[in-house]
């Protein structure tokens, strides 16, 4: 057997950019900000924590080739894209695009106060595919202590579809919370502190740290006072 390969990012060490209007903290090379050694994580490309000024946002832009997914953390996003949608995202639901062939969108915080979010891009299982959008609430914050599956490559129970062999999980813990996820065989994972402290396979997180396992068969997650958390579960 394999020993566990771990490897910690934590949150201090991303990639930081200061517009003003956008403080944006990058997991994993983006942009202005280049790493060699953070370039990604098997399909999971970006985890950029972005946190948006009052009345401001995202201009019109494209994008394609790329499963994209917006994890509000509080306030709320905007949403308008080449396909006709429009809406307004917030804590407890989860906007996925799927860039395929081309797509364009922006995206504006439209409150007199800041939002916070993840966006999230996965590489998808093939490229040129028809563009796609689908939004959905989930019971995260009121159904604590349990990993909810939001998005899959099969659509699985209520979850989004996504074009891309993973599975993304996200939970809210009280304090004394210990959670237990088995992985699917030959899976990894990618856990990303949203808020609070845990303690996952004996590493101990705080908000922003992300912890990249292989070689596990599961999750053995505490938690010592209110948090939240992503989990991807990637091929």
């Amino acid at each position: 057997m394999q020993a566990q390969q771990q490897m910690i990012r934590k949150s201090d060490q991303r990639g930081h950019i200061d517009h003003g209007w956008l403080d944006a903290r990058h997991s994993f090379s983006f942009g202005q900000y280049s790493d060699p050694h953070w370039m990604g994580f098997r399909s999971l490309r970006v985890i950029n924590e972005d946190v948006i000024a009052a009345r401001m946002g995202f201009g019109e832009h494209p994008h394609r080739d790329m499963e994209i997914i917006t994890y509000p953390i509080s306030g709320a996003v905007r949403h308008r894209d080449s396909l006709g949608h429009e809406e307004d995202i917030v804590p407890g639901m989860i906007q996925h695009m799927s860039a395929g062939s081309g797509i364009r969108h922006s995206e504006f915080n439209p409150l007199d106060s800041k939002t916070h979010l993840l966006q999230i891009w996965i590489e998808p299982r093939e490229r040129g595919i028809a563009p796609g959008h689908d939004s959905r609430s989930f019971p995260i914050h009121d159904e604590r202590g349990v990993l909810h599956l939001l998005a899959s490559h099969d659509g699985e129970g209520e979850s989004l579809r996504i074009e891309t062999d993973a599975r993304v999980f996200a939970g809210t813990f009280d304090a004394g919370t210990r959670v237990e996820h088995a992985l699917r065989e030959f899976r990894h994972a990618w856990v990303q502190v949203v808020r609070g402290e845990l303690r996952v396979n004996g590493v101990e997180l705080a908000a922003g740290d992300g912890l990249a396992l292989s070689d596990i068969g599961a999750l053995e997650i505490g938690s010592d006072s209110e948090s939240e958390l992503l989990i991807f579960e990637l091929a």
